[in-house]
């Protein structure tokens, strides 16, 4: 197969003759551009460049060979002739930085509350990568009543205790923590910044929290963990940092056990089962941009519901590493990566492959949390998928108090976990005071990580930490395990929380 010269791949740009280099090999593309997760805009805005950077913020370089037909390769590019290709379309962003010269951009001790990340990580992304981070499904009712329901509820607190010192360790799942807070997963970071998932590893681990990886990660689950072991060994003493598992059933049972088995032997703690996502859920901004950039490159098809579900013929994938059970990024997803046919059953076969702690993330019923407590689960996570799921799905305060009233069981036999629109430490304490176990953050990191890396999450875990131990002193304890329900006013969203047909009827008689 000889060189193929950098002049020729830059006349190969049209929708139905479509060439691109990657990892210094020519592919020939044009027949997998309608089935491209991202759309085909991204590719065709690419065509006849060197796109391998703008590929390495979403996957790594093994997803060439797990999703690309090898019969697209043409061959090797000419390294005397890359000058010939086109100029790729980049959009202009600011490096992350910790100091203040990049106008727009803070020195790192200038964010001294989650809020701040976000306008930081604003002026340093593209945005593409912003929409993604900041985007909701359908109207962003549930982005909204994520946040909102957070003040909706309010302390009580108690006066004249000796608050001198306090102690903000917790154990989430067995594992101790300095904080009852971790880093929630977020998918293709490598979009967010360019050491992705590696940076807030590192960020987490020298700051002693516990993290879960998505199976979106741009990133291999090798790679995610192999930099949390290197992290590990330049502490003297160590961290109590644990890595987790956000785990995304495909659809083929094979290449599920296959992904857990990789999971396990890399050493994550935990696996967290997303069960609310079956299909993606609408997400408008993503819809917004992908029109956009298809009107751009002269593609008017209009987008459907089609690229959300596992209808398409699935390819024989070759899974060379865990990104190839990978959901893309945006409001596309690769055929069979989601699983619209998961059911309760398959938790039996699930538990015989997995013998480690199994959390369910994404319950929003009472009815499911007892349903994971008959089931053996270790634990759920309470979450509307920070409201990128379904259309004004409830808070996850909201399922909380749900399950308090109606099963209320399951506290104390499950670990319960809570994400969605946390943005300060204080209201930690409302879901402990509630019976919740830990809360998952993770927009606020994924800012930090955009605007500062690293340190931006060290930062971020200091002022979640600071804001955390301030409100135990007001609230007049000193250990987590003082919280209590009476610590706590949630009358107004017990006044709006679901109740049975026939409560209802008794309250109106």
């Amino acid at each position: 197969m000889g060189h193929i010269d950098g002049a020729e791949v830059a006349k190969h740009t049209k929708k139905n003759d479509c060439w691109i280099v990657l990892d210094s090999h020519v592919y020939d593309v044009t027949s997998f551009l309608p089935e491209h997760p991202g759309g085909a805009p991204i590719i065709l805005k690419n065509a006849g460049t060197d796109a391998t950077d703008e590929f390495k913020k979403y996957h790594p370089l093994s997803y060439l060979k797990d999703y690309i037909d090898q019969k697209s390769v043409l061959g090797p590019i000419d390294p005397n002739t890359l000058g010939q290709l086109r100029e790729p379309q980049k959009e202009e962003a600011k490096m992350p930085s910790e100091t203040n010269t990049s106008p727009g951009i803070p020195h790192v001790s200038l964010c001294v509350s989650t809020p701040d990340f976000e306008i930081a990580a604003k002026a340093v992304l593209p945005h593409k990568s912003y929409i993604y981070a900041s985007g909701s499904a359908n109207t962003g009712a549930s982005l909204k009543g994520n946040l909102d329901d957070w003040g909706r509820i309010i302390f009580r607190p108690r006066v004249m205790r000796n608050v001198g010192d306090v102690d903000t360790r917790h154990k989430i799942l067995g594992h101790s923590s300095p904080y009852p807070f971790y880093i929630s997963p977020m998918g293709t970071i490598g979009a967010i910044h360019s050491d992705a998932e590696l940076a807030m590893v590192r960020g987490a681990v020298r700051k002693g929290a516990h993290m879960v990886v998505s199976t979106a990660s741009t990133k291999s689950s090798d790679q995610i963990m192999q930099s949390y072991v290197d992290e590990q060994a330049i502490l003297k003493n160590g961290s109590p940092t644990q890595l987790f598992y956000q785990y995304y059933m495909p659809v083929d049972r094979k290449k599920a056990i296959e992904l857990m088995h990789l999971v396990k032997k890399a050493g994550y703690k935990g696996l967290w089962i997303t069960v609310d996502t079956p299909v993606l859920g609408k997400r408008t901004a993503d819809r917004y941009l992908q029109a956009e950039e298809a009107l751009a490159v002269g593609l008017t098809e209009e987008p459907t519901a089609e690229w959300e579900t596992d209808s398409a013929p699935e390819k024989d994938n070759t899974a060379g590493s865990d990104n190839a059970f990978a959901p893309a990024m945006g409001g596309r997803v690769v055929s069979g990566q989601l699983s619209p046919h998961t059911t309760w059953e398959d938790l039996e076969w699930i538990r015989k492959e997995w013998d480690d702690p199994i959390v369910l993330k994404g319950i929003q019923t009472a009815d499911d949390a007892k349903l994971a407590l008959d089931y053996g689960c270790d634990g759920i996570l309470l979450s509307n998928h920070g409201g990128r799921q379904m259309h004004t799905a409830p808070s996850a305060l909201m399922t909380l108090l749900e399950i308090r009233t109606y099963c209320p069981e399951v506290i104390g036999k499950l670990e319960i976990f809570l994400d969605g629109g946390l943005r300060d430490g204080n209201d930690v304490l409302k879901a402990l005071c509630l019976g919740a176990t830990a809360v998952g953050v993770g927009r606020p990191f994924l800012y930090a990580l955009a605007a500062y890396g690293t340190k931006g999450i060290e930062r971020c875990v200091d002022v979640l930490a600071e804001e955390l131990q301030t409100g135990m002193r007001l609230l007049g304890i000193t250990s987590l395990d003082q919280c209590r329900p009476e610590m706590v006013n949630a009358s107004r969203l017990l006044n709006e929380m679901w109740r049975p047909e026939h409560a209802m009827l008794k309250s109106r008689l």
